[in-house]
């Protein structure tokens, strides 16, 4: 009889410890939801980078060169240069 008492107790703490692996606060599911959140974190990065280098190349050619200034004017001013000639052509 002992024995089966003490069989009993060893299964329900066997339980007990598989139900905090696997349920617990620092349990397989936690680390599971972290690194799905790791690896969106990742994907959120490498699109900023992406962006990042995309904006620092473009400075650096603002500072570096007069085309793309030039090119900056025409485009989203409207500027022109002294001896060109604007035509505006306004469709019906």
């Amino acid at each position: 009889m002992p024995t089966r008492y003490l069989a009993i107790v060893l299964a329900i703490l066997f339980i007990l410890l598989q139900y905090d692996l696997w349920l617990g606060e620092g349990g397989i599911t936690a680390a599971w939801k972290l690194e799905k959140t790791i690896k969106l974190q990742q994907r959120q990065n490498a699109r900023l980078k992406q962006r990042n280098n995309a904006l620092e190349a473009e400075v650096k050619d603002l500072k570096s060169g007069l085309q793309a200034i030039e090119e900056r004017a025409r485009s989203e001013l409207g500027m022109i240069k002294e001896d060109e000639t604007f035509f505006q052509v306004i469709e019906e």
